[in-house]
């Protein structure tokens, strides 16, 4: 049975079986009950709705703000182990050096210039980058180091090849939106109703209270504008930049 099924049936049958109990309660209610020495129902339900609303909108909130600074974390943790395959290859030949540093210079260049552009427009990494990628391990790793201070240096290359290559993978697992449609349905229901249950009081026109209702709308629409931008950590206002590769590659690009 599909989720969303379940989900739809979870909520109607909790809704009928509500009704249905509120019915069954009502029709055996004794004459002289007096409704009105109970709470007030409406002001009990509005004040737990916006309670349990807040709590979800925070841990939303909290979630796509988390993943985004993963998303940074990614491209801190790629660029940096770029560097360092660019500096510890010092140590080898100037024919082999010089081919690693360019093949490094080669992929920043194209993740700045073109592949931060496509990820911008809400596409993931390109093919370009995972071949350029390759080429890099495949330099580092296919190197047979001449003597023993050549061979220091071999092993921890590998591992910034490595850890630069899982870096990008996990990047490119982060282009993706963090909320599922599920989570984006509860929203905005959950947005619809708490608004709505301000209607189910009667409000009166006065000039404070609607102001008060149209700034706890106001600040709902913000916070969902706010989860949405966040939702894409790369695509959007507030999204990850690639600022790391700029720092440690300035003339990548050029």
């Amino acid at each position: 049975m599909p989720e969303w099924l379940v989900l739809t049936l979870a909520m109607v049958a909790a809704c009928a079986l509500v009704v249905v109990i509120t019915l069954l309660r009502h029709r055996r209610a004794d004459d002289d009950e007096d409704p009105s020495e109970t709470p007030d129902v409406i002001e009990y339900m509005t004040m737990w709705i916006g309670v349990v609303y807040a709590i979800v909108l925070g841990l939303a909130i909290a979630g796509v703000w988390e993943a985004r600074g993963m998303a940074q974390d990614h491209v801190r943790a790629e660029a940096q182990a770029l560097h360092e395959i660019s500096e510890r290859v010092r140590v080898y030949p100037a024919d082999v050096r010089d081919r690693i540093r360019a093949d490094v210079n080669a992929y920043v260049g194209h993740v700045v210039d073109t592949e931060w552009k496509v990820m911008a427009d809400g596409g993931g990494v390109t093919k370009r980058g995972d071949e350029l990628m390759k080429d890099i391990r495949v330099a580092v790793t296919d190197y047979e180091p001449a003597d023993d201070f050549e061979a220091q240096a071999y092993q921890p290359l590998v591992d910034q090849a490595a850890a630069a290559d899982q870096a990008r993978a996990a990047r490119a697992d982060s282009t993706d939106p963090t909320m599922p449609g599920v989570v984006w349905f509860g929203l905005i229901v959950g947005a619809v109703v708490t608004i709505g249950m301000i209607l189910a009081l009667q409000i009166r026109r006065t000039p404070r209270e609607l102001i008060l209702a149209g700034v706890f709308s106001a600040l709902i629409a913000f916070l969902l504008f706010l989860i949405w931008d966040f939702d894409a950590p790369y695509s959007r206002g507030l999204a990850a930049t690639a600022e790391p590769f700029r720092a440690l590659f300035p003339t990548a690009g050029d």
